[in-house]
């Protein structure tokens, strides 16, 4: 196969002899997902909780000023030093189940705390959630006067379930 550009410089494309054996399996490959993905999906829920994170949220809803993780991290200790310009707190958990047939998933996120008046406080949040192949977040925010009840935070919990069975749990240091 021979081409020639305008500039007159002719250039030849040498045909690949393992193209068509690369393309073969990986159209085989693809084949055996496609088939075998329903097969995989129809077995027992499996899912897990991959983290949860515990964001200060100011007068304005912001965790952050800037986009940057860094800048986010400076600001939260910045909130953590001046506890009066926090306004609320937003859990937000990261989170992965896969699909199957008939599925009750249940996020819950469970708050322990120290109330203004020193009193011991518990606080649940729960939302159904629906599986899928990647991993997917889920928020829940405690404001206004119910943060202000509710005192700051000491330990969590966030848990994964499907109907009464415990999938997978991420909790923190104190709980």
């Amino acid at each position: 196969m021979r081409r020639v550009f305008r500039a007159g410089f002719p250039v030849e494309f040498a045909r690949s002899k393992i193209y068509r054996p690369r393309m073969r399996a990986l159209w085989i490959l693809c084949g055996l997902m496609v088939s075998l993905g329903p097969a995989v999906a129809a077995g027992p829920v499996s899912g897990r909780v991959l983290k949860l994170l515990p964001l200060l949220l100011d007068q304005q809803g912001r965790d952050s000023t800037t986009p940057s993780l860094f800048e986010r991290d400076a600001y939260q200790l910045y909130l953590q030093e001046h506890p009066k310009q926090i306004a609320a707190v937003r859990f937000e958990v990261q989170w992965k189940a896969v699909e199957a047939p008939d599925e009750k998933l249940r996020l819950r996120v469970e708050v322990r705390g120290i109330g203004p008046d020193g009193s011991p406080s518990l606080k649940t949040f729960e939302s159904p959630v629906i599986a899928g192949w990647f991993s997917r977040w889920t928020r829940f925010n405690l404001g206004g006067d119910a943060y202000r009840k509710f005192g700051s935070v000491v330990a969590w919990r966030a848990t994964l379930w499907d109907g009464d069975q415990l999938l997978g749990e991420q909790k923190s240091f104190l709980w």
